[in-house]
């Protein structure tokens, strides 16, 4: 059994759209493309590099697969080269290595090494992977295939980076057919620079309680006829 995880840079109002700079995506009239570079700091590059060290495939959104496979197989590799950078360096190699799972409605157009399409039942193939042997599934921005696997209730694990900033436009991470879950924490640490890095794992249904009267007023039982 393959366990998915979810990871994701989101802003306070949960917008996921282009954190990497301004070009990444800016459809729709975006304006604030490159939104976590001001904040980075050695606790968000810890916490990826944790993320990243432990054996996984990349589950990836069409829009993101095409981002990555223009910037991540293009990283320079020689550590002599004046542009080297370690940390870039060895992310590149893992990507390039490991399968990328695409959902995407040109199968035939992904060119970079190890991609493999999910096919038309997305969430029915996601499913028949978890189900099967191999090491973790992990997912990188995709937006609308987060939709997906979180109307199916297919996530077993959410990695967030909550960005101390308020966006407003822009795609967001939960949508409104997301099925209800329940989550606990079971990790979290905040960057001096105020990113709040917290792990999610799925615990079950949702449980509900109240705090209302055992019997109810005269006024609420009135509030409650009229609540349209």
């Amino acid at each position: 059994m393959r366990k998915l995880i979810a990871g994701a840079f989101v802003s306070l109002d949960g917008v996921m759209q282009a954190p990497g700079g301004p070009e990444e995506d800016p459809t729709g009239g975006f304006k604030y493309g490159g939104w976590v570079a001001t904040y980075w700091d050695d606790v968000l590059t810890a916490a990826m590099n944790e993320t990243f060290s432990q054996p996984f495939d990349l589950v990836l959104g069409r829009r993101t697969y095409d981002i990555f496979a223009a910037h991540w197989p293009y990283v320079e590799n020689d550590p002599q080269a004046s542009d080297f950078d370690k940390l870039n360096a060895d992310i590149a190699e893992t990507f390039n290595r490991i399968v990328k799972y695409v959902a995407t409605h040109r199968p035939q157009t992904l060119s970079w090494q190890n991609s493999q399409s999910l096919g038309t039942d997305v969430a029915r193939t996601i499913r028949d992977l978890k189900a099967s042997a191999g090491p973790a599934l992990l997912t990188q921005g995709s937006t609308e295939l987060l939709h997906i696997l979180l109307a199916a209730d297919l996530l077993d694990e959410i990695r967030l980076l909550v960005f101390p900033l308020v966006l407003g436009k822009g795609k967001k991470l939960f949508g409104a057919d997301a099925a209800p879950a329940g989550y606990r924490l079971t990790k979290s640490t905040v960057s001096a620079s105020g990113v709040t890095i917290a792990t999610y794992e799925r615990s079950g249904e949702i449980v509900t309680g109240s705090f209302e009267f055992d019997n109810p007023t005269a006024a609420e039982i009135e509030r409650r006829r009229t609540l349209t």
